[in-house]
């Protein structure tokens, strides 16, 4: 008892520091949980979340009787896993690039440039998105019209959308990816490049046989760890930038359930949504970080 005494008498100032955190943890994060409870209900606004009458598992009855949500799940699987690939591969090879610029001055220059776009926000670069891809006017479709051919609507076509998606998406986030494999990249042993370029290794055959394998670790890490990702493909961006003539392709969980929820107000399905969405990536995000410990030896605790 002594010691856990005096223990707490000189880890008791730490204890306090953390209190505000936890703090806003329960109030924004635990409590707005009894939320949940609209899942199973026929919510009215005027009853309130205690007096709205329970409906059992209904919702999730009509959310799988829906006729659209098959192609929700498989736009939101598909978005996702395109930005995820993608945005590993796009990284990596800029990260390698950057490091075999000898001049210091550039490769920092270079690699503020490409971070600077993970600061905008996605109404300001919708906008942007938008002036540039305008079949009217937009830079690309008058490219294409001194090539002589016919200008492409890039945010109303559905077999366009999802792409423009995925490359908006990695050139506003690689320059921040890129600081991991940069990172990762001054671990690796320079007498391992020594050892290389004396066995007669050129640039390419180094970065094959000894940057990758090197970065691997943290390859590995990375794209467990994006497993959980798999069902966020990205509301803000999407939100942004969609249109009902594309909804075909560009409806993903969570813009159905803002429309549900916020739009048509049918707020008990659209809870019914959200928490099947959440039980699924509580499940992607368990695998991913079982995987992580399993293939890189990473571990929250």
């Amino acid at each position: 008892m002594n010691s856990l005494t005096r223990m707490w008498k000189k880890e008791w100032p730490l204890h306090l520091m953390l209190l505000p955190g936890l703090a806003l943890i329960i109030i924004f994060s635990y409590i707005p949980m009894t939320g949940i409870l609209m899942a199973f209900q026929k919510y009215v606004p005027n009853k309130g979340l205690f007096g709205s009458p329970f409906i059992g598992w209904k919702n999730f009855q009509l959310l799988m009787d829906y006729p659209d949500i098959g192609r929700i799940f498989f736009n939101t699987v598909y978005i996702a896993v395109m930005k995820i690939v993608a945005g590993l591969f796009v990284p990596i090879t800029i990260a390698i690039l950057l490091n075999e610029l000898r001049r210091e001055w550039m490769k920092r220059t270079f690699q503020t440039l490409v971070y600077l776009p993970h600061f905008l926000s996605w109404v300001l670069l919708s906008g942007i998105l938008v002036d540039i891809l305008s079949p009217s006017s937009g830079i690309f479709n008058q490219l294409l019209g001194w090539l002589g051919m016919k200008p492409i609507f890039f945010l109303g076509d559905n077999n366009w959308f999802p792409y423009v998606m995925v490359v908006s998406d990695v050139w506003k986030e690689f320059g921040f990816g890129t600081i991991v494999y940069l990172a990762a990249l001054t671990g690796i042993n320079p007498t391992l490049y020594e050892a290389a370029e004396m066995d007669g290794a050129g640039r390419w055959k180094q970065t094959l046989h000894v940057t990758l394998p090197g970065m691997m670790p943290i390859i590995v890490l990375m794209l467990t760890l994006n497993i959980g990702n798999v069902l966020n493909a990205g509301f803000d961006q999407i939100f942004n930038l969609y249109s009902a003539p594309v909804y075909e392709s560009a409806d993903i969980i969570d813009t159905f359930v803002y429309r549900m929820g916020i739009q048509q107000a049918q707020f008990g399905f659209a809870t019914a949504v959200g928490l099947l969405k959440s039980a699924v990536s509580f499940i992607f995000i368990s695998v991913s970080y079982v995987l992580a410990y399993r293939l890189a030896n990473y571990r929250i605790f």
